[in-house]
Order: structure tokens, then C-alpha cells, then sequence
């Protein structure tokens, strides 16, 4: 049962922990927040703004037109299209992505000829804005930078060099030069203000720039009609508004605003201009027929009047039967359906192949009618030769008669028809240039490189906290070590800002004189009873204070907790025994020598290093000038001696020693103290570091009392208190 609680309280995630263990890398969480936000400055900065234009294309049935009206529904041959508003629409979009109506808009306005600058880096975006800008239209491409202002008119090249990169330099004498970047030779040489046609072995060039001579290089590119058609493609959607509404919205994406309006509207007139012709195509084929067949009907009726009136002429006047006119009437009749159907046929015959069932009904009424005329004419055979004769030359003036007329009225109707032609769409609304841009969306970019680089720094402060190995609570040493802690001094926010100013100011404040009620000291007041019964087992009065590693934060412990003892109306010395960066001196505003050092190279007097301190009853010994050989000094007999004559004169004696794994100093001088005391500062100093420095002490003999837990970070896992204190502005310090 224990067991069990044991690994679930390991398993266990503390929440709270994690919380103030967040909120104590702060700065790390905003320097990620800044960052995201630099970053989305510099990408707006060299990011031109997108702007989308759009249009509204409606596509109508063609039943009920102007060629309905004028033809008749026959003529017009128009078919039912209910239920196919759908279908209609999706093919109107296919016609609208086609290369008959994009690429015809890429030839009008010169779309397949691109110029950039050759300078256009990002670097150079973010240091400079560029007035970079083209203008294209039927003429050629405008191009404005700065001070450069040409216009290139004419651009064909080789079909080897299509979508190639090429130089465009001027020179002084406006020699234009075209250099191919991939190969790096120059593939073309001409004039400025003047067309240039190149015939060589790679084929045909054709360029014509006029302008000012150019202060800067510019790389163009002729794309091949596909590359072009593809690339104006990806900018340019067409989509059917709500369901079969017959309702098309076109929209065009592009950074200049007013060349991206120019090619939307360019795309409508020219697909509104391929309707109108793919709707009068029909009347086209009727009308060439019809201008083929009127003059030789024409000259077939006025030969048919001629031998009709020579007939007549010659008879003068023939009596004919009723049964006679009877069949002159139902020749006619069948004679002049016969002649409409071959129009229809003709007519058909354009849109649909023989096999058609709309053909075979054609050619079958056909049929019939040539069987209904062969019948009457072996009938008009039996008459006599003189009515005969007439008839059927009355018949030839009557029927050419009724289907020129009949063809003549077609004839007109279809020119009227086709002058009024305007197709199956309508556009709605046309292209205008817009106002603000589509992208990017500037307070979006930026809301969210907030949260992204909040996020970049929370996941960053875990992974620090997760490699953190260093200790991390007190118990950790008392149950693997076996030792005591005789305090844990929790990380202070004053003295963390005033110790950077470390290297910045001569003297450090004492925190334990300028703020006394901080959560640091107050952690070490209660010290002063653990001291004093470790000192009255102790062979003297010295108490060391030593660390594995530089920067656990030993001076700030020795220089308060004597000021401490100081305060508690005893008399302290405090001796900054290291000798080689010991600044114990910039705590009390004291000169660096004469110290330790030049005491014991006999170079000044004990009561020349010997200095007060503002505190009453602290005294310190500053480490002096720094030796050559400081372990020497302090294993010589003077050191000892000058502790023994020391040791009556003060009810404490406190040593700063130099780190424990670093140098032999401070198991020198443990050898000499009463009481040993390690610093090691939480989440920082490693139990390794802490084994090897109890071997070290234990190696030569001397015995450590305890530990002192430095600089631990605010957090549930020490309890309550900690948290609350938190929560009130206590934070941290660092030391050394």
C-alpha cells in the first residue's frame, strides 16, 4: 500500500509548481514574445501588400433570345434547358479558365512579359522601400524605379529562351544588352528608342524599349503562353454563386490594385465578346449558305420566266381544267416544301452529323416529299403535250418564285438577327479598384506572433525547468548525504537587481542592513540558533563558509549572516580568504588592499587590514592584493597565528573561502574553523558536485556540519508560505 502512494505521488504533476515556475522565467517567456513580434514586423516589412478584386458574371438560357423572336423557335433550332442552369454554369467557368479567353487577355495586355528589379533581396526590402512598379496595357509594359522610366513595347525571343532569365543593362550610349543568367553570355545587342529585329541561329528576337537610359539592371522574362496561362491561373477563381442560380463570381488577386482591375476587365469583355461570336456561329453558317444559294436561285427563276413567256408567246393562251390547276396547286405546294426542308437540312447539317435522329427525320420527310412529287409529275404526264407544257413551266415560275422570296426574308431576318446578337451572359457588375488590402491581415499576424512566441516560451521555460537537474529541495541532500540544513535562503528580487550592478558600482549594499525584513534574511536570522549550538561542540569560535562551484552565492551569505550576528550584539569579524576574486570589500565600500594577503607576506600590520564597518561590532579583512601562490600563504603557520591571536578578540569569525572543486583553499582553511559550512544553490549545484566536496573534507579530515540551500525559486513544492510570499513581489537573487 505504501508503494503504491509512493509512485503515484511521484507520477503526480504539481500544478501550482508549475505555475510559479513559469511565472519566475518571465523574462525568458517575453524575449520569446518580443521576438515573435520583430519577426512579424520584419515579415510584414518585406511582405508587399495582396489586394483581390471580383465580378459577377450571369449566364441566361439562350430559349427566349432575340434570334427566337426574329427565327421562330424552329429556326433558331433552341433547345429546352430547364434544369440545366447547373451544367451551364460549370461550363461557363471551363470557358472562363480557358487559353481561348486567358490567353487571348495575356496577349492583349502583355501579361507574359515580367521585369524585376535585379537587386530585390530581402535584405534590401527591409532596408530601403523600393517605388518599383509596372503598368500593363495593349502598348507594352510601363516600368517606374526611382529614377529609371522605360517602356517595353516590343518583346519577342527564341523559343529556346521562353521562360529564361534575362539581364537587362543600358549603357550610356543606349546600347541595350541582353545576357542570359543561366549561361551567362550575352544573347542580344540593340539600340534604345528604336526596333530591334535580330535574326540568329537560335531563332527571331524582336525588342523595342523606349525610355531614359537605366541606373540599375533589371532581369526579364518572356514566359511561354502555358507558364503565363498557369501563372495568371493561381491568382484568378471563378465560382458559381448558390445553386444553380446561373450566377458566376469572378475574383483576381495581385499586389498592384490597379493593374489586377485592368486584367479582370480585360477577361470579361473578351469572354463576353467569344459568346456573342459562339452564338451568331449558327447564323453565320445559314447566312453563307444563303449567300451562296440566293444568286443561283435568282438566276434560276429568271430563266424560268423566260421560257414561260416564250411559251406563252407562242400559244398565246391556253385553256386549262380544273383538274389541270388542281395539280399545278399541289406541285407548287409540294415543290416549295421541298425546296424548305433542303434549307433546314442545310441548316442541321451544321451542327449535327448525318447519323443525328433530327437528320434522319429531315432526309425521311425528304423522302416523302420527292414521292409525292415523282407520283403527281407521272400524273401531269398523262395530260395533254400544250397543258402539260404549261404547267409545268408555270409551276417552275411559281415555286422559284415563293422560295426566293422565302429565302430573301430569311436572309434579312438573319442579318438583323445577327447585328442584334448579345449572347447568353450578361455582366453584372465589372471590376473596380479596391481599397484596403486582403492580405496580410497586419493585426492578425501580429495577435498571433503574441501567442506563438508566448507559447515558443513557455515550452522553452519547461525544458529549462526539465533540465534543471541540479537540487531541487532540501531533503534531497539530508536523506542522500546525511547531513543537516541549516537554512534554505529563498531567492530575493532586490538583491538580484542590485547585484548586476556588481561589476558596474564600487560597493554592493548590505541587504541586511537596507532591507531587513526581506524573505532572504529572514531565512538566515533563523541560522543564529543552529550556529550557536553547533559552536558550543566546536573546538573555536571560526566558522567557514565554503561552496563546491563559483556562483552559489557564498558572499552573500557570509556578509549577511554576519551583519546578522552583528546586530545580535556580538562582535564579528568577517575574512575574505579569496584571494584570487573575493570582492567581499565592495559590501562595505572598502579599499581592496591592504588585506589578507599583505598581511600575511608581512607587508602591512593586523590592525592595518583590520577595517569597522558601518555596522556596529563588524569588522572585516579584505583579501588584498591577489598572490601568485594564495594556497602557500594560507597553509603557512602566520595564517594560523593570526587566527589564534583573532579568535578572543571577536565572538565570531566568519571565512569566505574560494570553490571547494577548484582550488585546496578551502580545505586549508577548514583544518583551522570550528564549524564548516557548504553553500549550494538550489537547481543549480548538482548532488555529484556536493559528493565530491564531502570526499574532499572527509579526505583530509575535517568534518562538515551542514549545508546552507541558496537561491531557491518561489514555488508550491516548498510550501504555502513560499507562493504567498510570491505573490506579494518576492521573487529571486543570484550572488557571485
Amino acid at each position: 500500500m505504501t508503494m503504491n502512494q509512493t509512485t503515484n505521488n511521484e507520477d503526480t504533476i504539481d500544478l501550482r509548481e508549475l505555475f510559479f515556475s513559469l511565472i519566475v522565467q518571465w523574462k525568458l517567456i517575453l524575449l520569446c514574445v518580443l521576438l515573435s513580434i520583430v519577426l512579424a514586423l520584419l515579415y510584414l516589412r518585406v511582405t508587399s501588400d495582396t489586394y483581390s478584386v471580383d465580378a459577377l458574371v450571369q449566364v441566361e438560357s439562350p430559349k427566349g433570345g432575340a434570334s427566337a423572336a426574329l427565327l421562330g423557335q424552329e429556326l433558331s433550332n433552341v433547345m429546352d434547358t430547364s434544369g440545366l442552369g447547373q451544367q451551364l454554369a460549370q461550363a461557363e467557368i471551363e470557358i472562363l479558365r480557358s487559353r481561348l479567353v486567358v490567353g487571348t487577355t495575356i496577349e492583349k495586355l502583355n501579361l507574359d512579359i515580367t521585369v524585376q528589379p535585379k537587386n530585390d533581396s530581402v535584405i534590401q526590402r527591409l532596408i530601403s522601400s523600393s517605388d518599383f512598379s509596372t503598368q500593363y496595357s495593349s502598348r507594352g509594359v510601363l516600368v517606374e524605379n526611382d529614377s529609371d522610366h522605360f517602356d517595353i513595347q516590343q518583346f519577342t525571343v527564341p523559343e529556346k529562351y521562353l521562360n529564361s532569365s534575362l539581364l537587362l543593362n543600358i549603357s550610356e550610349n543606349k546600347q541595350i544588352t541582353l545576357t542570359d543568367l543561366d549561361k551567362e553570355e550575352v544573347v542580344f545587342k540593340g539600340q534604345l528608342n528604336q526596333n530591334n529585329i535580330l535574326s540568329t541561329r537560335d531563332g527571331l528576337w524582336k525588342v523595342t524599349i523606349f525610355g531614359n537610359p537605366l541606373e540599375e539592371e533589371y532581369i526579364v522574362t518572356k514566359q511561354a503562353l502555358p507558364t503565363a496561362v498557369n501563372s495568371l491561373l493561381d491568382n484568378f477563381s471563378a465560382a458559381e454563386r448558390g445553386k444553380q442560380t446561373g450566377v458566376i463570381g469572378l475574383s483576381y488577386q495581385g499586389h498592384d490594385k490597379t493593374q489586377i482591375t485592368s486584367v479582370l476587365n480585360v477577361i470579361l469583355q473578351t469572354y463576353k465578346q467569344q459568346n456573342i461570336e459562339r452564338s451568331s456561329a449558327e447564323k453565320e453558317q445559314t447566312l453563307k449558305f444563303l449567300d451562296k444559294q440566293l444568286p443561283e436561285l435568282k438566276k434560276e427563276l429568271d430563266q424560268a420566266e423566260r421560257q414561260f413567256n416564250v411559251f406563252r408567246q407562242q400559244y398565246n393562251t391556253v385553256d386549262v381544267s380544273k383538274e389541270s390547276e388542281l395539280y399545278l396547286t399541289q406541285s407548287v405546294t409540294l415543290e416549295t416544301q421541298k425546296a424548305e426542308l433542303q434549307q433546314k437540312q442545310a441548316e442541321l447539317s451544321a451542327k449535327y452529323t448525318p447519323e443525328h435522329p433530327a437528320m434522319q427525320e429531315i432526309n425521311a420527310q425528304l423522302g416523302a416529299i420527292n414521292s409525292k412529287i415523282n407520283e403527281l409529275n407521272g400524273t401531269l404526264k398523262r395530260l395533254p403535250d400544250v397543258q402539260r407544257q404549261y404547267l409545268q413551266l408555270y409551276r417552275d415560275v411559281e415555286v422559284k418564285t415563293q422560295l426566293y422570296t422565302a429565302l430573301l426574308n430569311t436572309y434579312q431576318t438573319l442579318n438583323v438577327a445577327k447585328a442584334g446578337e448579345i449572347g447568353n451572359v450578361r455582366i453584372v457588375d465589372t471590376a473596380i479598384e479596391p481599397v484596403k488590402p486582403i492580405k496580410p491581415k497586419k493585426l492578425i499576424i501580429l495577435i498571433l506572433s503574441i501567442f506563438v512566441g508566448g507559447f515558443i516560451g513557455v515550452m522553452a521555460a519547461l525544458l529549462r525547468k526539465m533540465l534543471r537537474t541540479g537540487i531541487k529541495d532540501a531533503s534531497q541532500i539530508e536523506n542522500e548525504l546525511d547531513f543537516p540544513v541549516y537554512a534554505t535562503v529563498p531567492r530575493s528580487p532586490i538583491q538580484e537587481s542590485r547585484i548586476k550592478l556588481l561589476k558596474k558600482k564600487k560597493n554592493i549594499p548590505i541587504l541586511a542592513i537596507k532591507n531587513s525584513d526581506d524573505i532572504a534574511i529572514e531565512s538566515l536570522r533563523s541560522m543564529r540558533t543552529a550556529i550557536h549550538f553547533a559552536l558550543a561542540n566546536a573546538k573555536n569560535n571560526v566558522i567557514m563558509i565554503a561552496g563546491p562551484a563559483p556562483e552559489v552565492g557564498k558572499s552573500f551569505i557570509s556578509t549577511n549572516l554576519a551583519a546578522i550576528l552583528a546586530q545580535n550584539n556580538k562582535r564579528v569579524l568577517l575574512i575574505d580568504a579569496d584571494m584570487r576574486r573575493g570582492y567581499l570589500h565592495k559590501y562595505f565600500n572598502t579599499e581592496i588592499k591592504p588585506g589578507l594577503s599583505e598581511y600575511l607576506t608581512d607587508q602591512a600590520s593586523l590592525e592595518d587590514v583590520t577595517h569597522h564597518s558601518e555596522v556596529s561590532g563588524l569588522d572585516m579583512i579584505t583579501r588584498g592584493k591577489s598572490p601568485a601562490n594564495p594556497s602557500e600563504i594560507l597553509s603557512s603557520a602566520q595564517f594560523q597565528a593570526m587566527l589564534e591571536r583573532l579568535m578572543p578578540l571577536y565572538d565570531h569569525i566568519l571565512i569566505d573561502t574560494p570553490p571547494v572543486l577548484a582550488v585546496t583553499d578551502g580545505i586549508i582553511i577548514s583544518q583551522y574553523s570550528g564549524v564548516n559550512l557548504i553553500v549550494a544553490r538550489h537547481a543549480k549545484t548538482h548532488m555529484k558536485e556536493l559528493e565530491l566536496t564531502v570526499n574532499r573534507f572527509e579526505q583530509a579530515g575535517v568534518k562538515i556540519n551542514g549545508f546552507i540551500l541558496n537561491d531557491i525559486q518561489a514555488s508550491a513544492s516548498y510550501g504555502y508560505g513560499y507562493g504567498y510570499n510570491y505573490a506579494y513581489g518576492y521573487k529571486a537573487s543570484k550572488d557571485d
